[in-house]
């Protein structure tokens, strides 16, 4: 093995080592999840060296060097303010949902006016218009962090790979006999997986746009779904009330999690694959083990449907929106409500963190969005205009731009 050489990554903390073996580049990552401004850096060093062993005498100088940058990006202070760049007037009917690429200069709009667009961030033209699709096209993202494909799941039944660059359709993904509600790339954008209300997942490739497994076992809808960081679990939540871990090699479901009473909102990994978080139409969210499957908390609070949940990307926090009008902050660890958030007028349909975990973004029925701080829970900002319901909300990688989407057919890019 020979290391050629290192990656930064800020969000969430951590090493990527590039090493050459067989012949062939691989990729390795030094997950630095609990690293604060205060933490000793000869000492995680000196840890670092221990446990990899391409990490030799004469590059730990470097490695230091690369834990001081980390801890400056950390140190430096989030008071950022935003004031709205631009108003688009995205589709003539509803938008269904945003997403932006990894480096956040591009996002796209998904519509029910059959079409995805993809978007230039910094001056808000169009780029392109992905036709074909017959029907709604509701679920949609980037294959981050590379950026060069993009994937629209619609209401008429399939799933289509596009181009990113050029906006043209390399597949369209046939198979499932209900609508297409979620869907999500893999780490290595080697598989896209759809979740649909025929109550299956799926797996296609992206390389032939061939079906590589179907997921069966839900008795109704499926409404959420995650790969893990690794890429070799999926977990899906469904109406069934139930959430199920596959193995995404064999299409095997490993585990079935039980114990919700009432459809499920949203699922989602923790960055290092530990934990599971899920989110309920029962008033709560549940933390489960991934690798035994077991329910290790119960989060309780709301008076309402939870209907989103995230982890920080750490993963040592987690967030909650509810129908009652608040979100919640939950430590991972401890499991106990840190923060509520109060001040929206009707219910949260979106919450997600800042890269950096410090502020919390939240989108209402109110037609704000609002921004708060994670330690104190006080309302930073209070982000106006829209004239109907937002119902999504998102944070660029640097997180120094948001882009809200309302059901007034409007996108907002707020810098």
């Amino acid at each position: 093995m020979k290391l050629k050489r290192f990656l930064l990554r800020y969000y969430p903390p951590g090493i990527i080592l590039e090493y050459e073996r067989g012949g062939y580049l691989r990729t390795k990552s030094i997950d630095l999840l609990d690293l604060t401004p205060e933490t000793n850096p000869d000492e995680l060093l000196a840890e670092i060296r221990q446990s990899e062993p391409l990490i030799t005498e004469s590059r730990a100088v470097q490695v230091k060097q690369l834990i001081l940058r980390l801890q400056q990006k950390q140190g430096q202070q989030d008071d950022h303010r935003f004031c709205l760049f631009k108003r688009l007037k995205a589709h003539i009917l509803p938008l269904t949902n945003v997403a932006f690429d990894k480096s956040g200069s591009r996002f796209i709009t998904g519509s029910y006016d059959r079409t995805c667009r993809v978007w230039d961030t910094a001056s808000g033209t169009d780029l392109h218009t992905l036709e074909g699709h017959r029907n709604v096209v509701y679920a949609i993202a980037f294959n981050n962090p590379y950026g060069d494909k993009i994937a629209t799941g619609s209401f008429d039944k399939t799933c289509k790979l596009w181009c990113a660059e050029t906006g043209k359709c390399f597949y369209t993904f046939c198979g499932h006999t209900a609508e297409i509600v979620c869907l999500a790339f893999n780490p290595q954008s080697t598989q896209v997986a759809t979740g649909s209300m025929d109550a299956t997942a799926r797996l296609w490739d992206v390389e032939t746009g061939e079906e590589v497994a179907t997921l069966t076992g839900h008795t109704a809808e499926v409404l959420s779904l995650c790969f893990n960081t690794v890429g070799n679990q999926l977990v899906t939540g469904s109406f069934d009330h139930t959430v199920a871990i596959w193995d995404v090699a064999s299409g095997r479901r490993v585990h079935a999690l039980v114990g919700h009473g009432g459809e499920i909102c949203n699922v989602q990994f923790n960055w290092d694959c530990s934990l599971i978080v899920t989110g309920s139409m029962d008033k709560t969210c549940k933390l489960w083990e991934a690798v035994s499957g077991t329910c290790v908390a119960t989060l309780v609070g709301h008076t309402e449907e939870v209907l989103d949940v995230c982890f920080d990307l750490r993963g040592q926090l987690i967030a909650t929106a509810s129908a009652d009008g608040t979100a919640r902050v939950f430590s991972a660890t401890t499991h106990q409500c840190l923060v509520t958030l109060e001040g929206h007028d009707g219910e949260i349909s979106k919450v997600c963190f800042s890269p950096r975990g410090s502020r919390i973004l939240t989108a209402g029925s109110d037609k704000t969005a609002r921004l708060w701080d994670v330690q104190s829970g006080a309302c930073l900002q209070v982000l106006e205009g829209h004239t109907d319901e937002i119902f999504s909300c998102v944070f660029n990688y640097e997180g120094d731009t948001i882009i809200t989407g309302s059901k007034d057919n409007t996108c907002r890019i707020w810098y």
